[in-house]
């Protein structure tokens, strides 16, 4: 799969995957953007692919389809305009234009009905999580719970290490930020920091990520570590009883680091 970039509003990413002659695109939460790729690279649109309802997420459903009526595939469990093929776990979706196919993942959390798709064939897979996980963070709990999330962040984290985390928000230097505080001292999060910082002073994402790397380096992923609670502790004056409550206080603290 070729998947490129297309930045959206101040801090988004729509995916675009693309052969040479058709394209997908997932959470297409601007039009402008997609519509103006295909026209300058002569692509067709194929299918559009969505993770959840939030506006910057869905809001150039409207455009894009009036422009090319194609299949959108979505949450079930969420009502958003414009999905007319509505999938959750289990599911496949295939899309034959670009010879894909696409696991779905139920991942509630981030919102109540939040989905992710993880692609089939030839790896490396590519995870697109939409807004449940970003490199060095994870997103918050508008919908759902702490307990959810763990479970979300742990169906993640059992795909193999190469899995490509195609997220949906360049969060990573401020998410990386909050990961050096909750775990001071992780010299591979201090060499990914720099890796990070050269290529956003040269203008390029940080993404995609893999699960490998974010299993080193995102403390929602590393709850389990020692020192995290120790920190965490240290911060709220309570020990984590347990897993659950560690990482709902990690995203607690995040809220308003």
């Amino acid at each position: 799969m070729h998947i490129i970039p297309l930045p959206a509003f101040r801090d988004n990413y729509i995916w675009l995957i693309r052969d040479g002659r058709h394209a997908v695109v997932v959470d297409p939460g601007d039009a402008a953007p997609v519509l103006d790729y295909l026209a300058r690279e002569g692509l067709q649109l194929a299918a559009i692919l969505v993770t959840h309802h939030h506006a910057d997420h869905v809001g150039g459903l409207g455009t894009l389809l009036s422009h090319a009526p194609v299949p959108v595939h979505g949450p079930f469990n969420e009502r958003i305009d414009g999905v007319d093929h509505p999938v959750a776990e289990g599911d496949t979706v295939r899309i034959d234009a670009l010879d894909l196919e696409f696991d779905v993942l139920d991942v509630p959390a981030h919102t109540a009905g939040h989905i992710a798709y993880v692609s089939r064939g030839t790896p490396p897979r590519a995870l697109f999580c939409g807004d449940t996980l970003f490199s060095a963070g994870c997103g918050r709990l508008f919908e759902g719970s702490a307990r959810q999330l763990a479970d979300a962040l742990a169906r993640f984290a059992a795909l193999p290490d190469d899995t490509l985390v195609y997220c949906t928000h360049e969060y990573t230097l401020s998410n990386l930020a909050f990961a050096r505080a909750a775990e001071p001292h992780n010299p591979e999060r201090d060499a990914y920091v720099e890796r990070c910082q050269a290529l956003r002073a040269a203008n390029r994402p940080t993404l995609p990520s893999t699960i490998g790397q974010e299993k080193a380096i995102n403390p929602f992923l590393r709850s389990d570590q020692a020192q995290i609670r120790d920190v965490l502790a240290g911060h709220s004056g309570v020990w984590p009883a347990d897993a659950i409550e560690c990482l709902a206080a990690l995203r607690a603290w995040k809220d308003t680091f």
